[in-house]
């Protein structure tokens, strides 16, 4: 009989480590509500701008069934953002400690972590990001709206809506992309965060010290 694998140490002591709490299941849940909201309407978005990406359409269901569901996926990922909003609002103000961060950012970027000032619970550049896609589903909405009733409303209003639909839709587009790149290959943990819930209490210290001097009450 062969003998059981060993579990390297660095994953035995990461499983006896204790753990804490990064994310409700309400917010978990609202995460990726507006994730795979956004990532339909990213692809149907594609596949509706030009003739060339139309293919996109076919695997999200087909032509009519993406032209139908985008406006309401649109809408539901607003309500998710405004969701996540109620709940991290105090979260996301910016502080004294987002400023000194903001300022070391060059640093953050370079994974010169021992040179990054302490952050809360969310650093800087995660709360810019939020905000980033808060308003850019507020003007998506709106715009979307334009978009959807395009015959009832004036030429002018239309040509505005699409300018500002297509404006909105890359700049969400690539903070997106920033944020996927950054929680997958950079910042190791924060994917799983997402999906368990939890952070070791050594993640915790490493990437928001503040945040895990809070919650823990230990230095």
């Amino acid at each position: 009989m062969s003998a059981s694998p060993v579990m390297p140490d660095s994953r035995l002591a990461d499983r006896r480590e204790s753990r804490i709490v990064r994310y409700t299941l309400d917010e978990r849940i609202h995460h990726w509500l507006g994730s795979i909201t956004y990532i339909y309407c990213l692809v149907t978005g594609l596949a509706f701008w030009s003739p060339y990406l139309f293919w996109l359409a076919v695997l999200v269901g087909g032509g009519a069934t993406a032209r139908f569901l985008h406006p309401w996926s649109g809408v539901l990922f607003t309500i998710s953002m405004l969701w996540l909003l109620k709940l991290w609002s105090k979260d996301m103000a910016t502080t004294d400690a987002d400023r000194a961060w903001s300022k070391a950012m060059k640093y953050y970027i370079e994974n010169e972590d021992e040179k990054v000032p302490p952050e809360g619970r969310f650093n800087y550049g995660q709360k810019l990001f939020f905000w980033l896609m808060l308003y850019g589903a507020l003007l998506l909405l709106l715009s979307g709206l334009g978009l959807w009733f395009v015959e009832s409303i004036p030429p002018w209003l239309r040509h505005l809506s699409i300018a500002v639909h297509v404006i909105a839709a890359l700049t969400t587009i690539a903070g997106f992309i920033i944020h996927v790149y950054m929680s997958t290959a950079m910042v190791r943990g924060s994917f799983s965060a997402m999906v368990e819930g939890e952070v070791t209490a050594s993640w915790a210290r490493h990437h928001h010290r503040l945040w895990y001097e809070r919650v823990t009450g230990r230095k």
